[in-house]
């Protein structure tokens, strides 16, 4: 009887009996305060992850043809980016092509290696990598890659451990810690590679099988990577370090990362624009999309995995087509690696296709390269995708090129992409289903984090 009652007493005993509960029950004060403060610190994150980005429109719309030095001019400043001229760049189409071309130009490597990457998957194309790093930090190669802790979170550290013991350095970018847990939601979604600050890669693509190898059930991706050469790849660098230094703590200098470009080595004017958010949202990519798409007097061809354009760039769009201006666009169709921004992207459809926007949906595979070609001058190319957290949310890199020669290849690869595709018409457009409408409809609750 006397081990019952014990034991009886033992389970009476509330847990939230405590000297704070005790408080927290007689104080009417301390209960509101908490209520305020729950509120408050809901409110800072609903506000952090769905309140819209500033509002983008030009005073006025350039005054000088986009592919004029004037315009080249007046784009600089605003885009944050010195003027570049003597570059060579090369478009290198689908999997096949651009790792062949990083693979050697890696194992050519004399003097450092830097990678900055959003994705870097386990496979075939990674294992190869990695060989090839180590190899050449044995060499005494100096190999240093910032890689984004979410979008490369399916790669162990351990698969590097091969790689570090042969001197190569590999950080995280923004790994969850208790002090930046409140800036988690900003990812580096830059790709590219530099190699002995003379040769550069970049695009969309990081390394990853689904680039090179197709599946089981998808062919693998459509995507393009460009190799720059010339004076843009030390404004690349440049770019490197600042989220090195952020992962690291260490500042890259001296001339090995960053040596003089010879003259000869091409003749197209370029910008890097590096993109990262401002504390009220606005970027410098979106502003350099802004210039491009108001400053268009022919056309605009756009290529991206992930459209979700804000109002101010479709109401910048419609404006061109008011103008004159043609535009095309070529999404994903039924081969996306993200439905729901497909489905988010669909909703928006209506307001261009009635101002006489061409929209096209790519069928043989997902379509992932990212570039825009205004005026058949102008070539923009990196990491950005047209939604709301390339513009508002993550760190982005992004090389303008005016080149027409270029302009002219892109758009001859264009229209090779468009004659895979299938034209979405407003007609067609307008028949969704009420499924359809209804996915869209909750992804349009989400937009802001697309």
């Amino acid at each position: 009887m006397v081990t019952k009652a014990k034991t009886n007493n033992k389970s009476s005993k509330r847990p939230d009996q405590g000297p704070l509960a005790t408080e927290f029950r007689r104080s009417r004060a301390l209960r509101i305060v908490a209520i305020i403060a729950i509120v408050a610190v809901a409110g800072w994150i609903l506000a952090g992850l769905f309140a819209p980005g500033p509002r983008y429109s030009l005073t006025s719309l350039p005054g000088v043809p986009a592919e004029s030095e004037a315009f080249l001019e007046q784009v600089a400043p605003l885009v944050d980016s010195a003027i570049t001229r003597n570059n060579r760049i090369e478009p290198l189409r689908n999997g096949e092509q651009f790792y062949q071309a990083e693979f050697t130009a890696l194992r050519q490597a004399q003097h450092n290696i830097e990678i900055e990457a959003y994705i870097l998957h386990k496979g075939e194309i990674t294992r190869r990598l990695l060989d090839i790093l180590t190899e050449r930090a044995r060499a005494g190669v100096q190999v240093r890659l910032t890689l984004d802790s979410l979008g490369s979170v399916s790669t162990p550290k351990s698969y590097f451990k091969a790689l570090r013991q042969a001197g190569g350095r590999v950080e995280w970018y923004h790994s969850l810690r208790w002090d930046n847990w409140f800036m988690s939601n900003n990812r580096t979604h830059r790709e590219m590679t530099i190699v002995d600050g003379t040769t550069a890669f970049v695009g969309g693509a990081g390394y990853a099988d689904w680039w090179r190898y197709p599946s089981k059930h998808d062919p693998s991706w459509r995507d393009t990577v460009f190799r720059v050469e010339g004076e843009a790849v030390t404004r690349l660098q440049g770019v490197f370090v600042e989220n090195w230094l952020e992962s690291s703590g260490q500042i890259l200098n001296g001339e090995q990362y960053f040596p003089r470009a010879p003259l000869n080595n091409g003749r197209t004017a370029a910008l890097v624009v590096a993109s990262t958010p401002s504390s009220g949202g606005s970027t410098r990519s979106r502003i350099l999309f802004q210039m491009l798409i108001g400053a268009a007097r022919k056309s605009i061809d756009i290529t991206t995995p992930y459209f979700v354009p804000d109002s101010s760039m479709r109401q910048e769009m419609v404006r061109a087509l008011g103008r004159g201006v043609r535009v095309r666009i070529i999404v994903p169709g039924n081969h996306t690696d993200h439905y729901l921004t497909r489905s988010t992207g669909r909703r928006l459809f209506g307001e261009l296709l009635k101002a006489g926007a061409k929209i096209y949906e790519y069928d043989p595979s997902m379509i992932h390269a990212k570039i825009m070609i205004a005026d058949g001058a102008w070539v923009v190319f990196g990491s950005t995708n047209l939604d709301n957290r390339s513009f508002g949310i993550n760190d982005e890199v992004n090389v303008a090129a005016l080149d027409s020669e270029l302009g002219a290849v892109l758009t001859h690869q264009f229209d090779e992409d468009l004659s895979h595709s299938k034209e979405i018409t407003l007609q067609h457009w307008s028949k969704r289903s009420v499924f359809e409408r209804l996915f869209e409809w909750l992804g349009d609750i989400v937009a802001r984090q697309q």
